[in-house]
């Protein structure tokens, strides 16, 4: 029985073995080709050994071709006459010699004591190429990619030469249609193959490439089905013309159907950073009735906490501080690590603005309330006042916030672009909402709060300690518009006057949900969103239907071209409109001092 296991280990030994010779051998074997065509010396027959590395994915073949074409391998003539190509790699020292890498193993090439040689490219013979043999490279360098390792470069590649149409790639695109398990790198290979077979000389390869064409509706396709369409028109080919219409009838309506969930999702997100914006002021204005003006810049002081953050997780920061460029010193942390500079900036955004407001009541806003005008210039006058304080400790060019790599990305659902950004945002404000419901409703804090601000008077006969509640309620309302900065500091660049273009946003979203009203402002920032989203979608599209108007259609008509600007006065004449019809928003909050 031992004998018998014994033998099964050895030939289990031997199989391994041999796989892993296999392997090395596979592995060496675009390199040993590559030298055999450095040493032949007919052209022909090196065009051709070159050929065979097509569709090979040996990472070295790219390496020695592109070396090869820029002059960087050379042969070396051994002591004992063999010649050797070789490879001349990273620095010259004062000899002019470089660190010389055998072609045909990659490794450093030795002397006779086992010392690694280090050679100038002077005194070495060039490997020679010429126009053929370079064409000959870059067709193989094409193709390179089609089976790499990353299904991204997989991608790319097909892409790549589908643009070029080239029949004579079309086999290898067929062949490797087999072996390709991903599902993204399989559409692209079949999108590739269709596009290549509309220059096909049979019509019937070309009528069943538009009916693929037609079931993929890809919208990368829509010019070739355009070129395609026209083509077949010049040659009156009546089946070609209608498949191409076809064709391109499902691929426009794949681009509305990308257009609305796209528009859709830009909605949501946008919703999302203007919740995010408002909570904060439905807190300070709307609970607190305090208008405050300062708002965004609290927004500003949160985006600013998150570069100085994100500076002091890697090599530190000079502020230029009132005119003593203050040096704070870095952790000087990489990878992984510097990576969670954000996770750690959002509680310090939060603090940061936080105690920025709280200093802010103390010092202004305690002597203001019931007193909404005198507060509104107040605090107008105190965001003029950060926003100089603000250039005076950072500078007065914006500064660049970096996105983590978890928040730079994006997911393509259907053609749905979906960024990580406003994936993120949209989470976050869910998040931030679900925190200030379970605040005001389960926490003493939120009772203490809703107490003071229905009945301030009867809330201090029962001994709560109005002043402190207001400090709190404050610094709440300012810390989550520091949470808003630091979101908003991974969509854009961070300046001193980041926030002014969310506070009036901000007041409409507030206003229109009602003032005091928690749900009032989730919907009404979701439907200002959506509706700016929209009209920024389409009024370009509109545009031209303007021109009827009496006197002033040429103006609208110029204006609808801007569709950012001409989106915003729809939206703000909207609110007009809707606000004499409901003074209150959509959630009004009645309690006995809003009767009085």
């Amino acid at each position: 029985m031992m004998n018998r296991i014994a033998r099964r280990l050895r030939l289990l030994a031997l199989l391994s073995w041999l796989g892993a010779a296999a392997l090395a051998f596979a592995a060496e074997a675009p390199r040993q080709t590559i030298v055999r065509a450095i040493l032949v010396e007919d052209d022909a027959e090196k065009r051709a050994l070159i050929g065979t590395l097509a569709g090979q994915g040996d990472d070295a073949i790219r390496t020695l071709l592109i070396a090869w074409r820029s002059d960087a391998l050379f042969v070396y003539a051994a002591p004992d006459g063999a010649k050797i190509p070789v490879q001349l790699t990273g620095e010259k020292d004062d000899k002019d010699a470089q660190a010389a890498l055998r072609v045909d193993n990659g490794q450093a090439l030795q002397d006779a004591a086992g010392r690694p040689l280090r050679l100038v490219g002077g005194d070495l013979k060039a490997v020679e190429h010429d126009s053929n043999l370079r064409r000959a490279m870059k067709a193989v360098l094409d193709l390179i990619d089609l089976v790499a390792p990353d299904p991204a470069r997989r991608i790319q590649a097909i892409q790549t030469i589908a643009l070029a149409q080239d029949l004579s790639k079309l086999p290898l695109l067929q062949a490797r249609q087999k072996d390709e398990t991903d599902p993204r790198a399989r559409r692209a290979l079949r999108e590739a193959i269709a596009l290549i077979e509309l220059k096909d000389p049979k019509s019937e390869t070309r009528l069943a490439a538009l009916a693929e064409l037609k079931e993929l509706h890809t919208l990368s396709s829509s010019d070739f089905l355009k070129r395609a369409l026209k083509e077949a028109t010049d040659q009156a080919d009546r089946p070609a013309i209608a498949a191409a219409t076809a064709a391109l009838q499902a691929v426009d309506l794949h681009r509305s159907a990308v257009d609305f969930f796209g528009t859709l999702f830009r909605g949501v997100s946008t919703g999302s950073i203007l919740l995010v914006g408002a909570l904060g002021l439905a807190i300070t204005f709307g609970l607190m009735r305090v208008i405050n003006m300062a708002h965004g810049e609290m927004i500003a002081v949160g985006a600013y906490t998150t570069y100085v953050v994100q500076n002091v997780f890697g090599a530190g920061v000079t502020l230029p501080c009132f005119g003593l460029n203050l040096h704070l010193s870095g952790m000087n942390l990489e990878g992984a690590a510097y990576q969670w500079y954000f996770v750690a900036a959002v509680p310090c955004s939060f603090l940061a603005a936080a105690c920025a407001g709280i200093l802010l009541e103390r010092t202004v806003i305690q002597f203001l309330y019931r007193r909404p005008l005198e507060s509104l210039l107040a605090t107008w006058g105190v965001s003029l006042v950060m926003q100089q304080l603000l250039k005076l400790m950072f500078g007065s060019n914006n500064v660049q916030v970096g996105s983590p790599v978890y928040l730079s990305g994006n997911w393509t659902v259907n053609d749905v672009l979906l960024g990580w950004n406003r994936v993120f945002v949209i989470g976050f404000g869910g998040v931030i909402v679900l925190g200030m419901w379970l605040v005001l409703t389960k926490t003493p804090l939120g009772l203490l709060i809703r107490a003071v601000m229905q009945n301030r008077g009867m809330a201090a006969c029962m001994g709560v300690r109005t002043t402190r509640v207001n400090l709190l309620t404050f610094g709440l309302g300012s810390g989550l518009a520091g949470l808003a900065g630091a979101f908003l500091s991974q969509i854009g660049n961070v300046g001193p006057t980041l926030g002014q273009n969310y506070i009036i946003d901000s007041f409409m979203v507030v206003v229109v949900g009602g003032v005091g009203s928690i749900v009032g402002t989730v919907l009404s920032a979701f439907a200002i969103g959506g509706v700016d989203q929209v009209l920024q979608q389409y009024l370009p599209a509109w545009a031209p239907g303007l021109s009827w108007v009496p006197g002033i259609g040429s103006f609208l008509q110029n204006l609808a071209q801007d569709a950012a600007v001409f989106g915003k006065i729809m939206v703000l004449g909207a609110i007009i409109l809707f606000l004499q019809w409901k003074p209150s928003g959509l959630f009004s909050t009645r309690s006995r001092s809003l009767d009085e």
